[in-house]
Protein backbone atom coordinates (compact mmCIF):
# COMPACT_ATOMS: atom_id res chain seq x y z
CA UNK A 1 0.00 0.00 0.00
CA UNK A 2 1.34 3.43 -0.88
CA UNK A 3 1.81 6.13 1.72
CA UNK A 4 -1.09 8.07 0.21
CA UNK A 5 -3.38 5.01 0.29
CA UNK A 6 -2.38 4.37 3.90
CA UNK A 7 -3.27 7.98 4.68
CA UNK A 8 -6.73 7.61 3.16
CA UNK A 9 -7.26 4.31 5.00
CA UNK A 10 -6.29 6.06 8.22
CA UNK A 11 -8.96 8.68 7.55
CA UNK A 12 -11.55 5.97 7.00
CA UNK A 13 -12.43 7.36 3.57
CA UNK A 14 -14.45 5.11 1.29
CA UNK A 15 -13.22 5.68 -2.27
CA UNK A 16 -13.37 4.01 -5.67
CA UNK A 17 -15.70 2.17 -8.03
CA UNK A 18 -16.21 -1.61 -8.01
CA UNK A 19 -18.43 -4.00 -9.93
CA UNK A 20 -19.26 -7.03 -7.78
CA UNK A 21 -22.32 -9.16 -8.52
CA UNK A 22 -25.18 -9.97 -6.20
CA UNK A 23 -25.43 -13.67 -5.47
CA UNK A 24 -28.65 -15.68 -5.83
CA UNK A 25 -29.57 -14.86 -2.21
CA UNK A 26 -29.31 -11.10 -2.76
CA UNK A 27 -26.01 -10.78 -0.93
CA UNK A 28 -23.31 -8.31 -1.85
CA UNK A 29 -19.63 -9.05 -1.36
CA UNK A 30 -18.20 -5.78 -0.14
CA UNK A 31 -15.04 -4.63 -1.91
CA UNK A 32 -11.98 -5.53 0.18
CA UNK A 33 -11.04 -1.85 0.59
CA UNK A 34 -14.38 -1.15 2.31
CA UNK A 35 -14.46 -4.13 4.66
CA UNK A 36 -12.32 -2.66 7.42
CA UNK A 37 -14.51 0.44 7.70
CA UNK A 38 -17.77 -1.55 7.55
CA UNK A 39 -16.79 -4.76 9.38
CA UNK A 40 -18.27 -3.76 12.73
CA UNK A 41 -21.64 -3.00 11.16
CA UNK A 42 -23.48 -0.66 8.85
CA UNK A 43 -26.89 0.73 8.14
CA UNK A 44 -28.30 0.19 4.68
CA UNK A 45 -31.07 2.53 3.52
CA UNK A 46 -32.61 4.31 0.56
CA UNK A 47 -30.32 6.83 -1.06
CA UNK A 48 -31.13 9.53 -3.55
CA UNK A 49 -31.43 8.82 -7.30
CA UNK A 50 -32.63 5.26 -6.51
CA UNK A 51 -29.34 3.95 -5.13
CA UNK A 52 -28.70 2.48 -1.69
CA UNK A 53 -26.58 4.08 1.02
CA UNK A 54 -24.38 1.85 3.15
CA UNK A 55 -23.36 3.92 6.14
CA UNK A 56 -20.76 2.94 8.74
CA UNK A 57 -22.42 2.96 12.17
CA UNK A 58 -20.65 6.12 13.34
CA UNK A 59 -21.66 7.98 10.18
CA UNK A 60 -25.26 6.79 10.55
CA UNK A 61 -25.28 8.02 14.14
CA UNK A 62 -24.13 11.48 13.01
CA UNK A 63 -26.87 11.63 10.38
CA UNK A 64 -29.48 10.40 12.85
CA UNK A 65 -28.44 13.10 15.31
CA UNK A 66 -29.09 15.70 12.61
CA UNK A 67 -32.42 14.12 11.68
CA UNK A 68 -33.54 14.15 15.33
CA UNK A 69 -32.99 17.89 15.44
CA UNK A 70 -35.47 18.52 12.63
CA UNK A 71 -38.80 19.86 13.88
CA UNK A 72 -41.54 17.25 14.02
CA UNK A 73 -43.90 20.02 12.94
CA UNK A 74 -42.22 20.10 9.51
CA UNK A 75 -43.99 17.83 7.01
CA UNK A 76 -40.86 17.69 4.83
CA UNK A 77 -38.77 16.57 7.82
CA UNK A 78 -41.35 13.91 8.79
CA UNK A 79 -41.54 12.62 5.21
CA UNK A 80 -37.76 12.45 4.85
CA UNK A 81 -37.31 10.78 8.24
CA UNK A 82 -39.93 8.15 7.44
CA UNK A 83 -38.40 7.34 4.06
CA UNK A 84 -34.84 7.30 5.38
CA UNK A 85 -35.43 5.25 8.55
CA UNK A 86 -38.47 3.03 7.90
CA UNK A 87 -36.73 0.94 5.27
CA UNK A 88 -33.30 0.99 6.89
CA UNK A 89 -31.61 -2.25 7.83
CA UNK A 90 -28.66 -2.67 10.15
CA UNK A 91 -26.26 -5.34 8.94
CA UNK A 92 -22.97 -6.89 9.98
CA UNK A 93 -20.88 -8.36 7.15
CA UNK A 94 -20.08 -12.07 7.49
CA UNK A 95 -16.52 -13.44 7.50
CA UNK A 96 -16.42 -13.33 3.68
CA UNK A 97 -17.42 -9.66 3.67
CA UNK A 98 -20.98 -10.34 2.46
CA UNK A 99 -24.07 -8.40 3.46
CA UNK A 100 -27.65 -9.30 2.66
CA UNK A 101 -29.66 -6.64 0.88
CA UNK A 102 -33.30 -6.90 1.95
CA UNK A 103 -35.80 -7.45 -0.85
CA UNK A 104 -37.53 -4.07 -0.39
CA UNK A 105 -34.20 -2.24 -0.79
CA UNK A 106 -33.20 -4.31 -3.85
CA UNK A 107 -36.57 -3.42 -5.38
CA UNK A 108 -36.21 0.28 -4.52
CA UNK A 109 -32.80 0.49 -6.23
CA UNK A 110 -33.76 -1.87 -9.09
CA UNK A 111 -30.90 -4.23 -8.20
CA UNK A 112 -30.65 -7.53 -9.98
CA UNK A 113 -27.25 -9.16 -10.42
CA UNK A 114 -25.06 -6.48 -12.04
CA UNK A 115 -24.29 -3.71 -9.56
CA UNK A 116 -21.81 -0.88 -9.13
CA UNK A 117 -20.48 -0.07 -5.68
CA UNK A 118 -18.90 3.33 -5.20
CA UNK A 119 -17.14 4.91 -2.27
CA UNK A 120 -18.32 8.46 -1.68
CA UNK A 121 -16.05 9.42 1.20
CA UNK A 122 -18.24 8.78 4.22
CA UNK A 123 -20.63 6.29 2.69
CA UNK A 124 -20.89 3.55 0.10
CA UNK A 125 -23.52 3.68 -2.63
CA UNK A 126 -24.88 0.61 -4.41
CA UNK A 127 -26.33 1.17 -7.87
CA UNK A 128 -27.88 -0.96 -10.54
CA UNK A 129 -25.12 -1.09 -13.18
CA UNK A 130 -27.29 0.37 -15.97
CA UNK A 131 -28.69 3.09 -13.72
CA UNK A 132 -25.12 4.09 -12.75
CA UNK A 133 -24.05 4.25 -16.40
CA UNK A 134 -27.07 6.43 -17.24
CA UNK A 135 -26.42 8.68 -14.25
CA UNK A 136 -22.79 9.19 -15.27
CA UNK A 137 -23.76 9.98 -18.87
CA UNK A 138 -26.18 12.63 -17.62
CA UNK A 139 -24.01 14.26 -14.95
CA UNK A 140 -20.38 13.93 -15.99
CA UNK A 141 -20.49 16.63 -18.69
CA UNK A 142 -21.35 19.20 -15.97
CA UNK A 143 -18.68 17.97 -13.51
CA UNK A 144 -16.27 20.92 -13.81
CA UNK A 145 -18.99 23.57 -13.89
CA UNK A 146 -20.61 22.03 -10.79
CA UNK A 147 -17.35 22.24 -8.86
CA UNK A 148 -17.00 25.92 -9.67
CA UNK A 149 -20.58 26.62 -8.57
CA UNK A 150 -20.61 24.50 -5.41
CA UNK A 151 -17.06 25.06 -4.18
CA UNK A 152 -15.97 28.59 -5.16
CA UNK A 153 -12.22 28.96 -4.88
CA UNK A 154 -11.53 25.22 -4.98
CA UNK A 155 -8.53 24.62 -7.17
CA UNK A 156 -6.77 21.54 -8.43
Amino acid sequence: MTAMAEGFAGLGLLLGTYTPKLDEKGRLILPAKFRGRLSSGLVMTKGQERCLFLLPMDEFQQIYTQIRQAPVTSKAARDYTRNFLAGASDEVPDKQGRVSIPTHLREYAGLDREVVVIGVGTRVEVWDAQAWATYQEQTEPDYIDQAEGIFPGLSF
